[in-house]
């Protein structure tokens, strides 16, 4: 079958609702006799609860319930694992300041607000533990029992002998580097309704990722049965892995179990700034060998990880920083060892990259300090030590099939050779402007990794009499900004052979579709479309047997991963990938330290470009997102409180300071196991950014910064002076 529908820039399917209003978000969601819900956050980094005093907030004109963790039936929960009360009670500890307390229902929001805040919780502070590094240190305080030394997981990778290696190494370079925690800031804070449904099951309609892991930790929470528990999605106005874990989901559905009736909630900024997880801050040490011909002998890597008050997906996304530290590059010997630590700071969790993009800062920094050291191009460093087909990884494995990394490098080095011999735009080509080049690459793992169930489920219905006239669709998958449902239906059409106008979704549901997995880890459109491919299948087969309407359900695996090896590392981590490389063009004024993006290059092996204008969405999302998180975007924490609380105090990029010019090189090679070839790339467009950015600023001024953000008050401090690594325990790089 050719394909007339995969490969379209269709239209969004949601376009119009969302321009014109029509689609509602979860703050738009509305129901007769609906309640209004407040929460109590615990406002403090570290405490024990002695007591709670609710008689003033119940008398409050308007109140109708309140709700402590003695009104919750299993008060746990969490993604992986279930450290995290849903409200902290009477003798329980607060571990960081977005802790839930108590909650308030009233008539109106207003009246939710103001009882709330006449509740009184007498608290005994506790010292509070921020420093992932000093929280390791026996005899400081523990914040939770089975973890010793707060660490909550510690990933090793031992491959080949490195003290050997160095000892033959003919240039050593090693480095410090810290990666920030970063804000989500999705448009639309977390919000949602919970009611009872006509079937008379507890009903919670939210943003989030992951339809049936939403519900299942319902009804854990609530000890109810899986088929009691119904979770909906609205329109969601963004995600980036800040809605796979718990927000309001648990809140709704315990409040409207309660009173049945049904009960709303709408955070603010503030409340969402301090309420959901962050990327995880990062600390490394590392220390890289190479001969004076320019092949990698060695890599030794520490990362130190602030995993926050809870676990939320921390393990897997050490586990892909672990991964990722050593680049896509063939060593022959490796020693990492990783560590995620509790402390006292906000969760930290999923955010676009998911742990790559620390990772890959510091496997790229330290690649480009070679080449400065050899004395040698950097994009060629890089050809020489790039992974190929049946190469080792770090764990001692090869890469599933369809290694592409080499060619993504050379598609966008020679794309920056020509673009670089075009003259510099009149207002940056002279002083005080200095201009520079920077460049990185690297591999995403898509799907689940480290041994992490994974499937997928479609189900499609062929409706009809002699010719197929409508296909219906029914899937779980989120719909987070990053145009899925589009993709779906394109890939419906496809698999059955009709036009894009013939699908009509059913999506998003947990009482209409089987579990679809979280729209995470670059893996929906590679997961759905195996699995719509696979409904397809099944109920053309039906149709042909003359069922009317016929249907077909497919759940889709993929080949299995396997955990790290708890002494060794060896593991077969991912079952596919994608590949990146990007080229930055930076301008900087000397004199004010403003930076400007001039130019990014961005090449991506997406296996199949189901929607081209979609990819390039992503590329360019990705592209500012990682702008942001590089040079702009400065999440302070100190004592555990926030003192960047508001969007006005932490500064996204604007229109105004997106690159001058990105470029989309949308690559086609098609991965093995990929539906259409397709490969997820959701992901990709972020993690080459800062590291290449980095560079360029590097070859525009001369000096290294190996912490982030960058901003223009610390490139005045720093330009010239070669003072610019705030990390306590950097070391420069050396040459031996």
């Amino acid at each position: 079958m050719s394909s007339a529908i995969v490969g379209q820039s269709i239209p969004r399917v949601d376009a119009r609702a969302k321009v014109t209003g029509e689609a509602l978000y979860p703050g738009d969601l509305f129901r007769p006799d609906m309640l209004q819900m407040k929460i109590l956050f615990a406002g403090r980094p570290h405490a024990r609860i002695r007591a709670i005093e609710t008689s003033q907030a119940a008398a409050y004109p308007g109140v109708v319930a309140l709700f402590t963790a003695d009104d919750v039936p299993v008060n746990e929960y969490g993604l992986i694992v279930p450290d995290q009360p849903v409200l902290c009670g009477v003798g329980d500890r607060v571990r960081f300041i977005g802790d839930q307390v108590a909650l308030v229902v009233a008539e109106t929001e207003a009246a939710a607000a103001a009882a709330r805040d006449l509740i009184r919780v007498e608290y005994e502070d506790l010292p509070a533990v921020t420093d992932p590094r000093e929280a390791m240190r026996p005899g400081t305080p523990q914040l939770h029992a089975d973890y010793p030394n707060n660490t909550l997981v510690h990933y090793r990778i031992r491959k080949g002998d490195v003290d050997r290696a160095f000892a033959q190494a003919d240039v050593i370079i090693e480095g410090a580097y810290y990666t920030p925690q970063q804000e989500h800031a999705y448009l639309q804070p977390e919000a949602g309704l919970g009611y009872i449904d006509e079937a008379g099951r507890v009903t919670v309609e939210v943003a989030g990722q992951w339809t049936h892991e939403d519900q299942e930790q319902i009804a854990h929470a609530l000890d109810l049965p899986l088929d009691k528990v119904r979770v909906r999605y609205a329109a969601i106005g963004g995600a980036f892995g800040g809605r796979e874990d718990m927000s309001v989901q648990i809140v709704l559905a315990l409040a409207a179990w309660k009173l049945r009736r049904p009960v709303k909630i709408v955070w603010s900024r503030e409340e969402s700034i301090i309420g959901h997880h962050k990327r995880h801050a990062m600390f490394f040490k590392t220390r890289w060998g190479a001969t004076r011909e320019g092949r990698l002998v060695a890599a030794q890597v520490e990362a130190v990880a602030d995993a926050g008050a809870y676990a939320c997906t921390t393990t897997k996304v050490v586990g892909n920083t672990t991964l990722m530290c050593t680049g896509p590059y063939n060593i022959p010997h490796i020693h990492v060892d990783s560590y995620a630590v509790y402390t006292n700071n906000i969760p930290a969790g999923a955010f676009r990259g998911f742990g790559g993009p620390q990772g890959l800062f510091v496997a790229e920094m330290q690649m480009s300090k070679l080449a400065e050291a050899l004395e040698m191009d950097p994009i060629e460093l890089r050809r020489r030590n790039l992974l190929g087909e049946g190469d080792l990884l770090s764990v001692g494995t090869p890469l599933p099939k369809g290694v592409t990394i080499a060619q993504v490098v050379d598609t966008c080095a020679q794309r920056l050779a020509e673009v670089a011999e075009t003259p510099l735009p009149a207002s940056f080509s002279s002083p005080p402007w200095v201009t520079g080049w920077g460049f990185s690459c690297g591999f995403k793992n898509v799907g689940f990794s480290f041994g992490a169930p994974e499937q997928c489920m479609a189900t499609i219905e062929l409706r009809g009499s002699s010719a197929i006239e409508e296909v219906v669709l029914y899937h779980a998958g989120a719909e987070v900004g990053q145009g899925a449902h589009t993709v779906l239906a394109q890939m419906a059409a496809e698999a059955v052979g009709v036009p894009v106008e013939n699908v009509r979704l059913v999506v998003s549901d947990t009482a209409t579709s089987g579990d679809s997995g979280s729209a995470s880890a670059s893996r929906m459109t590679f997961m759905a479309g195996n699995a719509i491919r696979g409904a397809a299948r099944l109920a053309l087969e039906a149709w042909r047997a003359a069922e009317r309407p016929a249907t077909g359900t497919y759940q889709f695996r993929p080949p299995r991963t396997t955990p790290y090896d708890p002494k060794t590392g060896k593991s077969e981590p991912n079952f596919a990938y994608g590949y990146v490389a990007q080229a930055v063009q930076v301008a900087v004024d000397t004199e004010t330290g403003q930076i400007r993006l001039l130019q990014v290059i961005s090449a991506n092996d997406v296996g199949r470009a189901v929607n081209p204008q979609l990819v390039q969405g992503q590329i360019e999302g990705g592209v500012v997102q990682a702008q942001g998180w590089a040079t702009l975007e400065n999440f302070i924490v100190r004592d555990g409180q926030v003192e960047t609380p508001h969007l006005s105090t932490y500064l996204i990029p604007t229109v105004l300071d997106v690159p001058e010019h990105v470029e989309s090189l949308i690559l086609e090679y098609a991965d093995p196991i990929g539906p259409w070839g397709a490969r997820g790339m959701g992901e990709m467009p972020f993690l080459p950014l800062a590291p290449a950015l980095v560079a360029a600023l590097h070859d525009a001024t001369g000096v290294w910064f190996d912490d982030l953000p960058i901003s223009a008050e610390r490139m005045v401090e720093t330009y010239g002076d070669g003072t610019h690594n705030r990390v306590a325990q950097a070391t420069p790089g050396r040459v031996v």
